[in-house]
């Protein structure tokens, strides 16, 4: 049994140490897949409440229950504050969650994916294809085997909006929240294009913030985030960051008829004002962005 399994009462429960002092426990149901990649260990299980979860190294990925709520927000409050966004850029993401919902989007014409291990879009497309439901198929999709960093780089592509679906910044995903990727972003941007970013859980993870938001002030004029609660991360709100190249943010009258006229509902979670609403972020959030300290 490996370091984050254990079992009581003759059930194995998946451990997720959050931090050295918080963790918590989902029982597993069900163990579909378990094993060791470049020292990592991965798992992918079932879960009464969750659906089908999958772990790396102790940290919950993503869950099938609640995947929607990230996903939608991730995709839609760019796309809708765009209003015309026709090439969109996905580093990371390789669950295929993200291409899903770009793809319900009938404006884009093109949506480049960067993954860094093809090996990430075999595993996503073998145990969790719900959450592609069949994205990757789309001839849209320009699906790039390559560093992210490398690719923004080196590209003269332009972008309307570029999506970070990273992981956390530890191991490869660290240089996704570095000041010289943020550059290396802006002016792959178009003139009104936006970049978003995962950027954490700030209660917990409150130096995350702060410094991706000083790394994306160097770059871009007024960066901003937005929150979200996804229940399988364990730590309260999640924050997305939001900078944009120039234009500006549509009201909440002006979200609505985009809503409407894109004709792509339903939506488990995004609304128009839902997007509104995610931009008033709590004190403490606005505190820490100030002064790096939770308030």
């Amino acid at each position: 049994m490996s370091r984050f399994i254990f079992e009581i009462d003759g059930q194995k429960w998946f451990k997720e140490q959050v931090t050295d002092e918080i963790g918590h426990s989902l029982r597993i149901d069900n163990i579909l897949f378990e094993g060791e990649v470049d020292h990592q260990h991965l798992i992918v299980f079932e879960n009464e409440v969750f659906g089908r979860l999958f772990a790396l190294e102790g940290f919950i990925q993503v869950s099938t229950r609640d995947e929607f709520i990230y996903h939608e927000m991730l995709v839609h409050v760019p796309l809708f504050a765009h209003g015309n966004a026709k090439r969109v850029l996905v580093i990371g993401g390789g669950d295929g969650g993200a291409i899903r919902e770009v793809f319900r989007h009938q404006t884009v014409e093109h949506c480049t994916m960067v993954e860094i291990e093809g090996s990430v879009v075999d595993f996503s497309k073998e145990w969790f294809p719900t959450i592609s439901d069949g994205a990757f198929d789309d001839p849209r999709l320009n699906l790039v085997i390559a560093d992210g960093a490398k690719f923004v780089k080196d590209t003269d592509q332009k972008f309307d909006v570029i999506l970070v679906d990273s992981t956390d910044p530890v191991g490869p995903g660290k240089v996704l929240f570095t000041e010289e990727f943020y550059r290396d972003c802006r002016p792959c941007l178009t003139e009104e294009g936006i970049m978003i970013t995962q950027c954490g859980l700030p209660f917990l993870q409150p130096n995350e913030l702060r410094t991706a938001y000083l790394n994306q002030k160097a770059s871009f004029e007024a960066p901003t985030f937005y929150s979200i609660a996804v229940p399988a991360y364990s730590g309260g709100i999640m924050t997305l960051g939001f900078a944009r190249a120039g234009g500006e943010n549509p009201d909440l009258e002006t979200l609505s008829e985009r809503v409407k006229s894109a004709n792509i509902h339903p939506f488990r979670y995004y609304s128009a004002a839902a997007h509104q609403g995610a931009f008033a972020l709590p004190a403490y959030i606005s505190h820490i962005l100030d002064t790096g300290e939770f308030g």
